[in-house]
């Protein structure tokens, strides 16, 4: 059966999802096993998900084995399963890590759908083509079982739920994930996908699992979650202290690259489909409701800001200062804040030319709100505050209403899609070849 592939495509967006062409692709679904020092589990747990995947799973399939550097029986046994089982495959790496293990593995593996479990399974292996169909169908770009969905049945002590619980609140809190399970050892990623996040992702322990996916998320790419049946495992050599420190850290590197706009997201960028409601109307600009509805949002909060400004720099100074030192200060903020929520341009590129241009922007509110101001006073004397409060959110509106037309039109056009292609990379076949390679080595 011969194997093919999609076509590449250039560095600045993937591809709209579709459907995998499976009549034309031999191995469909890569299931990685990270481990280590697992002799007692490792042949039950292989044994046991090859049978499963035999039964149910329609299409071919694979099984590799990871091998974290384990010092027990595990290569022996990883090499013995691999010439025994067809659909198995033995890699061995020197270094420990889980993440280091899935991105080696991932990256060199040609299946376009990757997954991995833990040796243990603690997850229901009915869950298991659940988790891959979106993938397959191209309705999602990733999939991760959840222990902590609503449907979700779940076997574990009380010290181990509070943990999770606590740190998915805290993912929350910090980096506004929204997905309910970072580490639910039951995830799968499309190949193109995976091409293109892995080397963004820089944990290779433990974390791994939830910077994948925080970047994942902030990229706009789609995460389908499976409720999961799941039953804790006694005898888990993960260290939770460690384990915790180390994604606590991880969280605040992700949290400040995220903040500063360190990483390239936009690699990540999907189009829409060929669904007929994200097609262009004539006449209608594409995303101009979505831009509206968020420059709405940051024009209230910038507003506030403003008065707020206005109030407090008029108790020491005269109305056009604090006016044009409210003003330029809420300015700033927010086109800043345009730049990211409303109109989504990420990174650093051009942030001094788009600063610059929001300037010229709140130079002529300034002028609007200034000119009022100056209105207000010929006309009454000594206005009270109240009024010139009113007059100035009047000002506003007319200046926000200019703002929004400058800010589509000029400041933040639309780019024109990248046309640099990749630099030469291996392709999937000569990866095959490589992880072929690697797995001869475990012998």
């Amino acid at each position: 059966m011969t194997t093919t592939h999609p076509a590449r495509t250039p560095l600045g967006f993937l591809p709209p999802r579709e459907h995998l062409r499976l009549g034309q692709i031999a191995t469909v679904l890569d299931v990685v096993i990270p481990v280590y020092n697992e002799e007692s589990d490792l042949e039950p747990c292989v044994r046991r998900l090859h049978d499963h995947l035999s039964r149910t799973f329609p299409y071919g399939f694979r099984i590799t084995i990871a091998d974290n550097a384990s010092t027990d029986r595990t290569p022996e046994i990883s090499a013995k399963l691999d010439d025994a089982i067809r659909e198995v495959a033995a890699v061995r790496l020197e270094e420990k890590g889980r993440g280091r293990a899935l991105r080696t593995v991932w990256s060199l593996s040609d299946a376009p759908v990757l997954a991995y479990m833990d040796v243990d399974l603690s997850t229901d292996l009915n869950a298991l083509l659940p988790l891959v169909a979106p993938l397959i169908s191209g309705h999602s770009d990733l999939a991760i079982g959840s222990r902590l969905a609503r449907s979700s049945r779940v076997v574990r002590g009380p010290k181990r739920e509070f943990i999770s619980r606590t740190y998915n609140l805290i993912l929350r809190g910090s980096l506004a994930a929204r997905f309910s399970d970072a580490q639910c050892g039951f995830k799968a990623v499309r190949g193109d996908v995976a091409e293109r996040l892995l080397p963004m992702v820089e944990d290779s322990g433990w974390f791994f699992d939830t910077e994948m996916l925080v970047l994942a998320e902030r990229a706009g790419l789609r995460i389908h979650e499976v409720p999961v049946d799941w039953v804790d495992d006694p005898d888990s050599t993960v260290h939770i202290v460690r384990t915790a420190t180390e994604d606590l850290k991880g969280v605040w590197r992700v949290g400040r690259a995220l903040a500063t706009g360190a990483l390239p997201l936009d690699r990540l960028a999907r189009p829409f489909g060929d669904d007929p409601r994200d097609r262009e109307l004539s006449g209608v600009p594409r995303g101009l409701a979505r831009q509206i509805m968020g420059f709405c949002v940051v024009g209230a909060l910038s507003t506030l800001l403003y008065l707020g400004l206005y109030s407090l720099f008029r108790l020491g100074v005269g109305p056009q200062t604090a006016n044009a030192a409210a003003l330029l200060l809420s300015a700033i903020g927010n086109t800043a804040a345009n730049r990211r929520l409303t109109f989504g341009v990420r990174g650093r590129d051009r942030v001094v030319r788009h600063q610059a241009q929001g300037l010229v922007v709140f130079g002529i509110g300034l002028a609007l709100t200034s000119g009022s101001l100056a209105a207000l006073d010929a006309a009454t004397g000594d206005p009270a505050h109240g009024t010139e409060m009113a007059v100035l959110v009047a000002a506003n509106l007319a200046a926000t209403l200019l703002r929004f037309l400058l800010f589509r039109s000029w400041v933040f056009t639309e780019r024109e899609p990248a046309t640099a292609s990749r630099p030469a990379t291996a392709s999937r076949p000569r990866a095959t070849a490589a992880l072929n390679d690697t797995r001869r080595s475990a012998r």
